[in-house]
């Protein structure tokens, strides 16, 4: 006989926007970092460049933060990274659900000089 696990109860968490050119993922996690659930505008059924939109994104986050609802979580601390066109849907995804949001962090990394670039072209 299989031991049921018991449900975890989170109150608060942390939600990983990464809003890319071709795609959205969101992942919630607990404070320590743990993941309770994921998405993506893909895995909601999107498919090509359809995945790139707004609406897209705000499926994705909508079904996300349903599932996260189940393990009782009600205010997010949210982190933003990337360039793509669902940022801003997702963020409004986020509140019309109906949990709290305490922080919006943009975690985009910006190269301070990157790598060297490629020898120029001669012809």
């Amino acid at each position: 006989m299989a031991i049921k696990k018991a449900k975890r109860v989170v109150e608060k968490g942390r939600v990983y926007i990464t809003a890319t050119f071709n795609n959205t993922l969101v992942t919630i996690t607990d404070l320590e970092g743990n993941t309770l659930c994921w998405g993506s505008s893909g895995l909601v059924g999107f498919k090509g460049a359809r995945r790139a939109t707004p609406y897209a994104a705000t499926t994705a986050v909508e079904t996300v933060s349903r599932k996260a609802q189940d393990f009782g979580l009600r205010e997010v601390e949210v982190y933003i990274k990337g360039p793509g066109a669902g940022r801003d849907a997702a963020l409004r995804a986020l509140r019309s659900v109906g949990l709290g949001i305490s922080l919006i962090a943009d975690v985009t990394p910006i190269p301070h000089n990157g790598v060297r670039p490629k020898k120029k072209r001669r012809v």
